[in-house]
């Protein structure tokens, strides 16, 4: 039994709410259970000096936890002047999954960069953050059509993550903290809607498991990817 009563292939409640920010291009609040993500999109006159006269755009992103984000707070990473390991892993995360199903070319030579800061943690805060800067940006390029500042839409296709693990003898889907913080294995998928596959990070944490368990982890990953991305689309619709 999960400490939360769900079936082994049942995400936590997951909500967008989209606007939530008056001044961004595109904004999106994304809760996965107790964890909530506030994304919100910006765009750039403007690309990274070495894409300068390519005629191509960027798309990147910005991470960052909230001090009371978690059970006691964090000290924020501009007061130690640096960031973490862990922030910069996940922000280049963010970036490439959004580049993933984005057309550059189309883009023009102009940069998106997206904020996904976590305002409340419980497990899966990197999986949240993606699958709803997708709607952040996904506003953006609307905001951007809408004025015709772009041909057509760079978005090729949606993009969302999830986490699995092992907990218990069992893959489950969508771990919150109590089981993330216990598992015997846990997996981070990126897949597009098309259900091509973007990243995986998958890590043992107590001992080796097999290619079957690994099998029964993608399966419920594309199980719940595929909720992810209906979901996305009722919010956008």
């Amino acid at each position: 039994m999960r400490p939360s009563g769900r079936e082994a292939d049942a995400l936590r409640r997951v909500s967008f709410e989209r606007a939530v920010s008056r001044h961004a291009e595109g904004s999106c609040l994304v809760k996965f259970g107790h964890t909530h993500v506030l994304c919100t999109a910006t765009i750039e006159e403007r690309t990274p000096p070495w894409l300068k006269g390519q005629g191509k755009g960027w798309v990147t992103a910005e991470y960052g936890m909230l001090p009371r984000a978690t059970t006691e707070r964090t000290r924020r990473e501009a007061a130690s002047g640096r960031q973490s390991g862990r922030t910069q892993e996940i922000q280049r995360l963010i970036g490439r999954s959004l580049r993933a199903v984005m057309d550059l070319q189309l883009l023009g030579e102009r940069q998106i960069l997206v904020d996904c800061d976590v305002l409340q943690a419980d497990g899966g805060t990197r999986t949240a953050a993606i699958t709803g800067a997708w709607v952040a940006l996904k506003d953006a390029v609307d905001w951007m059509q809408a004025r015709d500042m772009v041909n057509a839409s760079p978005l090729s296709d949606q993009v969302a993550a999830v986490s699995c693990g092992l907990y218990g003898g069992e893959a489950v889907l969508d771990l919150d903290y109590e089981e993330d913080s216990e598992a015997d294995a846990d997996a981070n998928f990126v897949m597009t809607g098309a259900g091509g596959i973007v990243e995986i990070q998958c890590t043992a944490e107590t001992s080796a498991f097999s290619e079957d368990d690994f099998a029964k982890l993608m399966s419920l990953a594309k199980k719940g990817i595929a909720e992810l991305t209906e979901l996305q689309k009722m919010a956008v619709a």
